[in-house]
């Protein structure tokens, strides 16, 4: 028979893994079923920990390059080890992401890692890894599933060249020019990451403004100081295709991405050339 619980949660990112902790604590018998190995969800493992920490970690290589000498601190030369920065980034997130994984067997939790499909109102079938299935039963379900990066039709991810903010936050090597096709919350912060380590970045968005569920004012500000940090801006342009080019002969180049944008006020085209393109054009959810 199909194990009994009383309530049943499909996703560990932050809204499953606290519904399950307190239930537990109110007294119900919960489970858990999480398609990855680690708790935690996007937020925890590829979104806002694991970028604010390459946020934290490129603001001190800037201030070290360009800021300090300012105060009368000299640092000599100052060289970028992307590897160990990397590496204390997944330190935090193995931090944050072991402390859920405490909680919940202190709360006595049963997690099922695989994916979760509806049989009925009370029936979940999870699936492993290795494709094989086992029936659990609730009185509840609370689906948990989240968002994933939203994909656009004319210029869909390869993980390589065209990338979504999960590569973006691992790349291994700075772009020479990473084009960000959204000027949104995750479009900024990751194009900030790799422009103060040394990327070109330019940021194509469709309307008049950045961050555009922002206060106007701080949009508008926002706006007056990323240029002067080095990041470019093509406003009121749609994104109509790429095209993926070969790298060019000289050693060590990099697969080049050209990018065609039309210019919604000109009703103009135009193209700008990078090495890896991040559409960053939001996220939709995660039901499948």
């Amino acid at each position: 028979m199909a194990e009994q619980f009383d309530l049943i949660v499909i996703g560990a990112g932050p809204a499953g893994y606290t519904g399950a902790i307190r239930a537990a604590q109110l007294g119900l018998k919960t489970a858990v079923v999480e398609k990855y190995p680690t708790l935690g969800g996007t937020c925890l493992n590829v979104g806002c920990i694991p970028s604010k920490a390459l946020l934290d970690s490129s603001e001190h290589y800037q201030m070290a390059q360009e800021e300090l000498l300012h105060h009368g601190v000299k640092v000599g030369s100052v060289e970028l080890d992307l590897p160990m920065m990397m590496q204390r980034k997944q330190k935090v997130v193995a931090e944050l992401t072991g402390g859920i994984a405490y909680l919940f067997k202190k709360n006595k939790i049963t997690h099922f890692q695989g994916t979760a499909r509806l049989l009925d109102g009370n029936t979940v079938e999870v699936k492993d890894g290795r494709n094989s299935a086992v029936q659990v039963k609730a009185r509840h379900i609370l689906l948990a599933t989240g968002s994933i990066p939203n994909e656009l039709p004319f210029l869909k991810f390869d993980g390589r060249q065209v990338i979504s903010s999960t590569e973006a936050l691992s790349l291994d090597q700075v772009p020479t020019h990473l084009v960000v096709v959204g000027g949104g919350v995750i479009g900024l912060e990751l194009g900030s990451v790799w422009l103060r380590l040394g990327a070109q970045v330019t940021v194509i968005e469709y309307t008049n403004k950045i961050c555009g569920a922002m206060d106007a004012k701080m949009s508008q500000r926002l706006k007056q100081i990323l240029p002067k940090q080095g990041m470019k801006f093509i406003m009121e342009a749609k994104v109509t295709g790429a095209d993926l080019h070969p790298p060019p002969p000289q050693p060590g180049s990099s697969p080049q991405v050209a990018v065609h944008y039309e210019s919604l006020k000109e009703q103009t085209q135009s193209t700008v050339l990078g090495d890896k393109v991040l559409v960053a054009t939001g996220r939709k959810p995660f039901s499948q």
